[in-house]
């Protein structure tokens, strides 16, 4: 017996390059399984036997054509001729050859399956049914189809002789019958054979007595009179079925309607029947010398073979289906030689498990066979040579499949988008499957006892195949030239295919491993490869030595990275099984850490160097306002922090050690940066005129250290400090590294903020001159210049060079120069005013400057804050200049408010108090004052009394300057005097409401031979007397009681302004008369105690 397609499946593999597989011993299987299956070459004799077998079978056709079949001979004879590869004169020669041969048996496999539904003939309702059955020959049947014949009586029984009628066996008492029995019916010609089937109900001889006591209802009495009439042992008729042979196809299996001889009972039920056309005593050689089953696989091994051939020819992929003019032949074949389902399966695995070793074809095709072949499995039913070639099967296609699972990484890359599908074809129980399902059949178990578990076989075809991948990866690294160098970056490499590798099992091949056989393939990938690994690198660092080079450090510092993200793939220390061969793997690496550092510092200060020169120091853009150098700077402190996350070494005691040194690095290179960076602007403005771009420059270099700071001021978060310290917490002494890193951190933005403070300082002096040379121009315009129009060059200049700075600074350093620029400005201001103290049409220049100035710097919210604009020094600049402003009957008016202001705060009465009542009546336009009495007055005679009187006067004079004082009498030695005078002043209501306007009441000492001595000051706001708060005319006046006041004893800022003015002859004159009272009240200091 020969077996697959292409043989042994050894040379299968070698097809493909596949290196021999596991020996028979590893899978565990006797030695009767380990047979080779034979090689499918046909002799010249033997492919002329099977050619004659196929031209047989395609010539002797029989029946209607399956819908996907190929109708036409000439077609079919044409693809064998292919098939075969026929020269054309052969080919005809063996046409013709078959032509001669003598025709086969034609014969009709007929099954009686069951019946249901028949008629219940019997007393009882059921019926005994039987059938007869056979073919009637030569007899043609009128009409084309099974609807059109006719119905006729008896018709086995009348028109087929006895010896060719078949006869089924009786069941007794049924409407459902059911035989399940196989006739073989021979017949001559298709064209005029028809095939008959008559139902009948046995009917035996039973006495009217028997019959009677089976009635159960009026139908049952009916069919007993009916019986009486007939004659005595005669069957009933229940129905046939009569079908021409022309009109069936090679297999049917079918319900057929049981047709009545009468129309009395047109539904009479349906008969199953399964009809099959076959040959006996076929005439080729090949059907008289070989086993039907033994042509069949053949003829399958030649056409799969065509097949794949012509896909080859045609550059396209076989997905094992084959083409119709083969499944013709092929289904012809079977159904004439009578092969059964399961021999057809056999033919179909022993075929598609060869050739599956050996061509890329879908692994679905081996479903339909494992499947048919388990459903039907008896093993007693094959003949020990098949039993062999069934056996050799399995053992090969497991063998192959855990050859191609070992080497699954080569079989199935995944640079082909298909490669997981199809292994997990191989093994899925999802999907349609090779070894699971295989390993599953109970043919299987069978024939291969003793076969090691699928699981066991497949972890044991991985961990051999990760190893053999290993040692396959590091032959492919081997240096041309050895050195340690070299070396370093070959062991770099495998490390690096080795995580690449583990990736791919973790992120695809574990998920299908563990579906299919529930093996976790990654965890068991990783520990193979992690031992491998950990050898090859601790010998490596071993022999590198000290001290190690630059280069030798960059490899040992990738190698060290490496391994930390392989180590971070495997398990977590709490769900481990025991040490890992990797475990403390960076103590290896620990001579090699000095160099690392230094390397670090080295490329970054290179990078900083390189950028500053590189820099034209030019703003990027309109929003990103600092230069190239401060993006270089950023990204180079990004690659020290990433260096540091690579690192993370895991000695908590080092990794802060390692940390100071970076934070020590980071903060020099800034301080280096802040150097390069100023010499870079100092190089780059020598020798030019416009100082324009030299101010432009020295902007970006601000921008620069400011974008710096922010960069340093990242250092915890990137460096993690705060993880840092919950790991050092035990090694290190509590706050330790608080007082060491952020110590560091801290200098080092001291040193940025000074240096940018120094560079806005340079901005600012040089727009300081410009703004003190316009402040001098505003005061020195002509008086004709109205004050908006004089500040409009100073506002100008500021507009400009603030939107310039505003433009070409970011917003902090801008905020800084704007403080600079108000403190300076407000300098300048007061030093203008102080000089201007006289002059009060440049005070009034100098208050609106002020206001605008205001304005300009706090820019609707963009600027300055309220708060940093209104610093104490404005806020006495702006009273001042306010002061300075106001005209001369301004400055009186706001001396009276000031003195009304002081009259209301004064709650002692030292200097002793007067008591009046003032109202006023609009009606007679009359301020009515009555002063009632003055109490303790001081004594300012010698004697130890006074002789006070009181002196009324309406101020400020400039307003009321027709009303002359008024005089109560004087008491002579009278320190409480009670004057009771009535006083009345004729003035409009309009002026006694302005801010100042007072009744002032001075009450003075009487001295006969000099000047009158002052006892005190009162002042009485008109805009509170009854009748000048509302309209309705005031009704009794209160009595009001006025503590006396002084005048302010270090002179009043007010009366300092007006007595500058000399010109001024109102100013003077209101001067001297406060002046005298101010005098005359430092002559009388108050008592002591008093």
């Amino acid at each position: 017996m020969q077996g697959g397609l292409l043989g042994d499946p050894l040379s299968c593999s070698s097809l493909l390059g596949i290196p021999p597989r596991h020996p028979p011993q590893l899978l565990g299987l006797t030695s009767a399984a380990r047979v080779k299956p034979a090689s499918h070459h046909l002799s010249p004799k033997e492919r002329d036997l099977l050619y004659e077998e196929a031209l047989y079978t395609v010539l002797h056709r029989l029946g209607q054509p399956e819908p996907s079949h190929v109708v036409e001979a000439s077609e079919l004879l044409r693809y064998l001729q292919e098939a075969f590869q026929m020269q054309p004169e052969e080919h005809q020669r063996m046409l013709q050859q078959a032509r001669e041969l003598k025709k086969p048996i034609f014969c009709l496999k007929a099954t009686v399956k069951q019946a249901k539904g028949i008629l219940g003939k019997d007393v009882s309702g059921f019926s005994d049914p039987y059938c007869l059955l056979g073919i009637e020959q030569g007899v043609g049947m009128p009409g084309g189809s099974p609807g059109s014949r006719r119905r006729q009586k008896a018709v086995v029984r009348h028109t087929i002789p006895e010896e060719q009628t078949h006869r089924t066996q009786v069941i007794s008492q049924t409407l459902n019958p059911v035989w399940d029995e196989t006739f073989i019916l021979e017949f001559e010609d298709i064209a005029n054979a028809s095939f008959h089937l008559d139902m009948w109900d046995m009917d035996t001889v039973e006495s009217v007595r028997q019959k009677l006591g089976e009635l159960t209802d009026l139908h049952g009495l009916r069919r007993i009179f009916k019986e009486a009439r007939k004659d005595r042992g005669q069957d009933d008729f229940l129905g046939n079925v009569v079908l021409r042979l022309q009109d069936l196809r090679c297999r049917e299996d079918q319900w057929y309607p049981l047709e009545p001889r009468t129309e009395t009972y047109p539904d009479r039920g349906q008969c199953h029947l399964q009809f099959q056309l076959i040959h006996k005593r076929r005439a080729t050689a090949a059907s008289r010398s070989q086993p039907s089953y033994t042509m069949h696989l053949h003829l399958l091994q030649q056409l799969v073979s065509h097949e794949v051939t012509q896909h080859k020819v045609g550059s396209t992929s076989w997905d094992g289906s084959l083409s119709p003019q083969a499944t013709t032949i092929l289904f012809l074949h079977a159904m004439q030689k009578d092969l059964s389902d399961f021999h057809q399966s056999l033919a179909h695995w022993l075929a598609y498990s060869h050739l599956y070793q050996s061509l890329e074809f879908p692994s679905s095709c081996l479903l339909h066979p494992i499947t048919s072949i388990e459903y039907q499995w008896i093993q007693g039913r094959l003949k020990p040579e098949q039993l062999e070639e069934l056996t050799t099967s399995f053992t090969s296609l497991l063998a192959y499949g855990l050859s191609l699972i070992r080497r699954f990484r080569s079989v199935f890359p995944l640079s082909v988008s298909d490669s997981p599908a199809r292994l997990q074809s191989l093994l899925s129980p999802l999907s349609p499957r090779v070894l699971v399902q295989m390993c599953k059949m109970k043919a299987f178990g069978e024939l291969c006892q003793n076969s090691t578990p699928l699981p066991q076989l497949v972890t044991e075809a991985l961990r051999t195949g990760t190893v053999e991948w290993f040692h396959l990866k590091q032959q492919h690294h081997q240096p041309m030239v050895q050195g340690m160098l070299e070396a370093g970056k070959a062991l770099l490499s495998l490390v690096q295919d080795v995580l690449g590798d583990l990736h791919q099992c973790q992120r695809t091949w574990n998920k299908i491993f563990h579906n299919s056989l529930k093996i976790d393939l990654f965890s068991m990938v990783f520990l193979e490869l992690q031992w491998l690994v950990a050898k090859r690198v601790q010998d490596h660092t071993s022999a590198v030595g000290s001290p190690v080079s630059p280069e030798m450090a960059e490899s040992l510092f990738q190698l060290y990275v490496s391994l930390k993200e392989l180590c971070q793939l495997g398990p977590v220390p709490a769900d481990r099984d025991g040490v890992l061969a990797l475990d403390g793997f960076h103590r290896w690496f620990q001579p090699a850490i000095p160099s690392w550092l230094q390397k670090t510092y080295s490329v970054a200060l290179e990078r900083v160097q390189r950028a500053v020169q590189m820099d034209k120091l030019v703003p990027l853009g309109e929003l990103t306002k600092h230069s190239t150098s401060a993006v270089d700077l950023s990204t180079c402190f990004a690659q020290i922090s990433h260096t540091a996350q690579q690192l993370d070494w895991p000695d908590p005691e080092e990794a802060f050690m390692i940390t100071v040194k970076f934070v020590e690095d980071t903060c020099r290179l800034a301080l280096v940066y802040c150097s390069l960076i100023k010499a870079r602007a100092r190089a780059l403005s020598a020798g030019q005129k416009d100082q324009g771009q030299a101010a432009d420059m020295l902007c970006v270099v601000v921008n620069d250290m400011e974008q710096l700071r922010l960069v340093i001021g990242k250092l915890p978060t990137q460096l993690a400090w705060q993880a840092l310290e919950q790991r050092v917490g035990t090694v290190l002494e509590q706050g330790q590294l608080q007082n060491t890193l952020h110590t560091q951190l801290q200098s080092a933005l001291a040193g940025l903020g000074h240096e940018i403070r120094t560079g806005v300082q340079t901005l600012a002096e040089q727009l300081e001159v410009g703004i003190a040379r316009h402040i001098q121009k505003l005061v020195d315009v002509k008086e004709s210049v109205l004050p908006e129009d004089a500040i409009l060059p100073l506002m100008k200049f500021l507009e400009v060079k603030l939107c310039y700075m505003n433009t070409n600074l970011v917003q902090e350093n801008f905020s800084s120069l704007l403080t600079l620029l108000w403190t300076h400005t407000l300098t300048v201001l007061v030093e203008a005013a102080a000089s201007q103290r006289s002059s009060t049409l440049a005070s009034g220049r100098l208050k609106v400057a002020l206001q605008n100035l205001e304005i300009c710097f706090h820019a609707e919210g963009c600027g300055l804050p309220p708060e940093a604009l209104h610093t104490a020094t404005f806020q006495a600049l702006q009273r001042d200049l306010e002061l300075q402003a106001a005209s001369s009957r301004e400055l009186i008016r706001k001396y009276f408010c000031s003195r009304i202001q002081q009259q209301a705060e004064t709650t002692s009465e030292w200097l002793g108090a007067v008591t009046v009542k003032a109202s006023y009546r609009s009606s007679e336009q009359k301020l009515h004052v009555e002063l009632l009495s003055a109490s303790s007055l001081l004594p300012l005679d010698s004697n130890g009394s006074s002789d006070p009187f009181v002196q009324l006067t309406l101020e400020p004079r400039h307003e009321f300057p027709e009303l002359a004082p008024r005089e109560t009498q004087k008491h002579k030695k009278d320190l409480h005097p009670l004057f009771d005078e009535t006083f009345e002043f004729l003035v409009a209501a309009e002026p006694c409401r302005k801010d100042g306007a007072c009744l002032l009441l001075t009450v003075l000492d009487h001295d006969t031979l000099g000047a009158n001595d002052l006892e005190g000051e009162a002042f009485l706001p008109l805009c509170a007397v009854p009748g000048l708060t509302g309209c309705e005319e005031p009704g009794e006046a209160p009595q009001t009681r006025l503590p006396l006041t002084y005048p302010m004893p270090n002179g009043d800022p007010i009366l300092q302004l007006l007595e500058g003015r000399k010109g001024d002859r109102e100013a003077q004159a209101f001067v001297r008369l406060r002046r005298q009272r101010a005098k005359q009240a430092s002559q009388h200091p108050p008592r002591p105690g008093q």
